[in-house]
């Protein structure tokens, strides 16, 4: 444990000296305790931050075992009433057995929309100036300029449909304005979005995606996004266009994601997030030729862990003044 009194905070070894300086610099300063697991033991903390580094390279589908010991350490913490996470959502079994049992989950929402956004964008960019292709060309070694039926098309002018207007959603509509591109949203509430071209509530998404270029899905995984673009969705697309996913594996049905890419009942795909991660080795889509596979890495930057500090001590402020928190989870 570290010097302190008042509140019992779970963290990382790693995270603690980064954590006391910015927490030193709050109201919160000489109000906590810094607690580490142990194992085999009952954790005795009142509230846990979840840094990047605890879940390391584990996913909800595959846990390492060194994350596995803050998990069972926060599972075991009777008097744990609060935990926050590095992350924009909290859909891991973990935070939602905790959500179930009263514990107050709050995430780092906002914190890596902007990185999230350029990651879209790129994706979009890699895409439109077919870089799959010409990095293939790169491996072969062969000359190859993009003439005659390899010329891109202009950006300028194509009509990108964006599913989800949060955070994320709104800076990416924003750059693909810049870019020149006509933006239609698909969003939970349908509000009109004023810079829009059109926009549904998810429920009329099939709408707009015949006359889609882009499908660019920055949503969260709900109820209502669940497979949202399957079989029917996909066919609605025309055979050019491209998808672009920054949201969760679950909102496409992979399958069929695959199978119209791999007819060529589409033009490409850049995907961050999968059904099953990490994507198992034998996945068609890292063979793909117009497919670009990232490991769930679109919100990473090294300015993301202080971000999310900075986020924890806002919290942390409000738990201690008996206000409510911030970016508190629902699911």
């Amino acid at each position: 444990m570290t010097q302190g009194s008042g509140i019992r905070i779970l963290c990382s070894p790693a995270e603690a000296v980064p954590l006391r300086l910015a927490l030193d610099r709050s109201p919160a300063a000489g109000r906590y305790a810094l607690v580490h697991p142990v194992a085999g033991r009952p954790m005795m903390a009142e509230a846990a931050f979840v840094s990047r580094d605890i879940t390391g390279h584990s996913t909800k589908f595959e846990i390492q075992p060194s994350t596995a010991l803050y998990y069972e350490a926060m599972r075991d913490a009777p008097a744990l009433r609060w935990v926050h996470v590095h992350s924009a959502g909290a859909d891991r079994e973990i935070y939602q057995s905790l959500h179930a049992r009263g514990v107050a989950v709050t995430t780092s929402q906002g914190a890596s929309d902007p990185v999230v956004a350029q990651s879209a964008i790129a994706g979009v960019l890699a895409l439109a100036r077919r870089l799959p292709l010409l990095a293939a060309d790169q491996r072969d070694r062969a000359w190859r300029p993009l003439l005659d039926a390899r010329t891109p098309r202009d950006l300028a002018g194509q009509h990108a449909v964006v599913v989800g207007w949060g955070g994320i959603g709104q800076r990416i509509g924003a750059l693909l304005g810049a870019l020149g591109l006509e933006v239609s949203v698909a969003r939970h509430s349908g509000a009109p979005v004023p810079q829009a071209r059109h926009t549904v509530g998810y429920g009329a998404l099939p709408s707009l995606l015949p006359a889609a270029d882009w499908l660019v899905l920055a949503c969260p995984l709900t109820s209502a996004t669940r497979n949202l673009i399957g079989r029917d969705a996909l066919a609605a697309l025309p055979a050019h266009a491209m998808v672009v996913n920054v949201a969760r594996g679950h909102v496409i049905d992979e399958p069929e994601l695959i199978a119209a890419l791999g007819a060529g009942r589409l033009g490409g795909a850049f995907l961050d997030v999968f059904q099953q991660e990490p994507l198992p080795p034998d996945s068609a889509l890292w063979d793909l030729p117009n497919v670009i596979v990232t490991p769930h890495s679109a919100g990473f930057s090294d300015g993301n862990a202080a971000r999310v500090r900075a986020l924890f001590a806002d919290n942390l402020k409000r738990w201690l003044a008996d206000e409510p928190l911030a970016n508190r989870s629902i699911a």
